[in-house]
């Protein structure tokens, strides 16, 4: 549904964006996720037509987008960045007007107008200046427009931004159901919103893709992907040097580090897993416990890892 090759785009002497490729399918959700001033903006304008790179190309469902923008364009639903509308329009009016430069007539523009006011919640605010509507309500007006012509290829830049926990969940749920007709691409600041509704991640840094895969498979490269939390609790507290000491023993544990009153996190050699060798200690001994988990991978301690070069204990002693 999207192809990006080589995309490269120059400010003067500095590099925003330095050779981004990737391809984005139908029913696919990708989070793309980096740094302040690492270039997600920039390669969103740029695929959506609102800035031409220096070098590289952008096909939109086989459309190439250089060479015809407004096919291109037709394809495509786009949140920018701080959804800017019309502040002296009414979300009813914005919505009449867009719809209006999308094509959209008759009984079909009514219907799509409807829907989108509905599925997005806009009714109590349809008639308010868009001046006077909060963060919140000004980012839902302009995910309704992004809607609102039914595209193949939905780009969203902050979508969740300003929306309070419940209308995060409402359009992480409008998100999901979208997917599977949609090529979807999501640049958030919100690691939870990878988990939550992406099926797959891609980092950028200096304006490169430096990492890119499944959340899954980008949680697995944490530190505490696979790690043993232990919470020990009661008559178990006094002995936590002892116990912690015996965990380090346990086949299959690199390390073993305290994390708070009572609290331990058992690390395991690459590749192994340990829960179950750890919590046959925990029986075997008697130890009281708050909680026992195995810690999937934290994908905050990846993020920076790999943008800002940080090393593991596991790599800082190799």
């Amino acid at each position: 549904m999207l192809e990006v090759t080589g995309l490269v785009r120059r400010f003067g002497s500095f590099t925003a964006v330095d050779g981004i490729g990737f391809s984005v399918a139908r029913g696919e959700v990708l989070g793309f996720l980096g740094p302040n001033g690492a270039g997600k903006s920039t390669t969103m304008k740029m695929i959506t037509g609102f800035l031409g790179p220096t070098e590289g190309s952008i096909r939109v469902a086989g459309v190439d987008a250089l060479a015809d923008p407004i096919a291109a364009k037709r394809k495509i639903g786009y949140l920018p960045e701080g959804a800017p509308a019309y502040p002296d329009m009414t979300p009813a009016g914005y919505l009449d007007f867009i719809a209006e430069v999308r094509g959209l007539k008759g009984a079909e523009r009514k219907r799509r107008i409807g829907e989108m006011v509905e599925r997005i919640e806009l009714q109590h605010v349809l008639h308010q200046p868009i001046e006077t509507l909060s963060k919140g309500f000004k980012r839902r007006v302009g995910l309704a427009q992004a809607l609102l012509h039914d595209p193949e290829i939905l780009i969203l830049d902050e979508p969740t931004d300003g929306l309070d926990p419940n209308q995060k969940h409402q359009v992480r749920d409008l998100i999901r159901e979208l997917s599977p007709g949609k090529a979807i691409i999501i640049s958030t600041h919100i690691l939870e919103e990878v988990s939550a509704v992406c099926s797959r991640a891609m980092i950028i840094a200096h304006g490169k893709v430096v990492a890119d895969g499944t959340p899954d498979q980008l949680m697995a490269r944490s530190r505490f992907h696979n790690a043993v939390v232990v919470q020990l609790s009661g008559d178990s507290l006094p002995a936590f040097a002892t116990i912690r000491d015996d965990v380090a023993m346990v086949p299959g544990v690199a390390r073993v580090e305290e994390d708070g009153p009572g609290r331990i996190i058992v690390f395991p050699e690459q590749g192994r897993a340990i829960a179950d060798q750890v919590a046959q200690l925990a029986r075997a001994r008697g130890w009281e416990l708050d909680s026992f988990h195995v810690d999937q991978g934290r994908m905050d301690e990846v993020f920076r890892t790999i943008t800002l070069g940080e090393k593991t204990p596991t790599e800082h002693a190799a």
